[in-house]
């Protein structure tokens, strides 16, 4: 008899505890009945962890429901995203869910970006802008090796057109008229071709230069053509403020009228440098093909265009 009223006891004490539980959880699906103890001398104990597993729940769903809750700034990031059409990536972006949590926007660097002001970047053109003009070779400077010990005095005095000056320079200067170009041809059997218009006339200028040098007796072999310099250039047709290009790309510019009257533009990509007037006359040097002076001039233009003069 004293265990039946004692084990009547126990139940109705449980059936309290549950009676507690159900007011305070709205869920019965996640009411634990697996608190009950198998042996009946761990009542006061279980009772205790019953008590701080439901406050540790309790604690669990007021967090996640304060995560839930977007912060101003993204709403009205979401509905910027919904009007510009952009629905299905924004749902990607931002699962909807228990476990979804709306990311904090992110301030930029500012290293960063005094990084990128700092770094000299080559003006880009658009696409759909072009100038329409179409920059002029007027030099071409290539190099060729003879492969041969020259005699510069033998050369001076059987050649036609050729002067040799060695306190002034220790080269022979050759000139031709057909394509009309000068020669500079070095006793080491080096040769600097300048004056052609065309890749076309250096190479066969240089080629002309070896031939006369052949038939003057020496063994002359005509190897390692090379560019090494174009110069091209064009007109704008409009007037250009200088003082206000270089204020704003002073990186990569230098103005000083009293010694030089244009402007010296240095670009980065591609590596050329042009020679900016005042009248809208530009001279672009430094290429070693043709298709870096075309890209430099098309880069240069829609910045020569917004510092025109009214």
């Amino acid at each position: 008899m004293e265990g039946e009223t004692y084990l009547e006891r126990y139940l109705a004490r449980c059936a309290a505890q549950l009676e507690e539980i159900k007011e305070t959880s709205t869920d019965f699906s996640s009411v634990d009945l697996s608190f009950l103890p198998d042996e009946l001398t761990q009542e006061s104990k279980d009772q205790t962890v019953i008590r701080s597993q439901h406050k540790i729940e309790d604690n669990c769903k007021a967090q996640s429901h304060q995560n839930k809750l977007p912060l101003p700034g993204e709403q009205d990031a979401e509905l910027g995203l919904k009007s510009g059409g952009l629905s299905n990536s924004n749902s990607h972006l931002h699962p909807s869910g228990a476990d979804a949590v709306q990311p904090s926007p992110e301030k930029p660097d500012s290293s960063a970006l005094s990084l990128v002001s700092i770094t000299p970047m080559t003006p880009m053109t658009s696409v759909a802008e072009c100038s329409g003009i179409v920059p002029q070779l007027q030099n071409i400077v290539s190099t060729v090796n003879l492969a041969c010990k020259l005699d510069l005095k033998k050369i001076a005095l059987h050649a036609k057109n050729a002067e040799y000056n060695p306190k002034r320079l220790a080269a022979v200067i050759m000139r031709i008229r057909e394509p009309r170009t000068t020669a500079l041809i070095f006793s080491s059997g080096k040769m600097v071709c300048t004056g052609a218009r065309s890749e076309e006339q250096s190479r066969l200028a240089a080629r002309k230069y070896a031939r006369v040098v052949q038939k003057l007796g020496f063994p002359a072999r005509f190897l390692d053509f090379k560019i090494q310099n174009m110069v091209g250039s064009c007109d704008v047709r409009f007037s250009i403020r200088l003082e206000n290009l270089v204020l704003t790309h002073q990186q990569f510019s230098s103005y000083e009228p009293e010694l030089f009257p244009g402007l010296i533009y240095r670009m980065i990509k591609p590596r050329i440098v042009l020679l900016i007037f005042v009248s809208g006359k530009v001279v672009l040097t430094g290429a070693k093909e043709r298709s870096e002076i075309y890209e430099a001039f098309e880069n240069i233009y829609p910045i020569l265009k917004d510092f025109r003069k009214a």
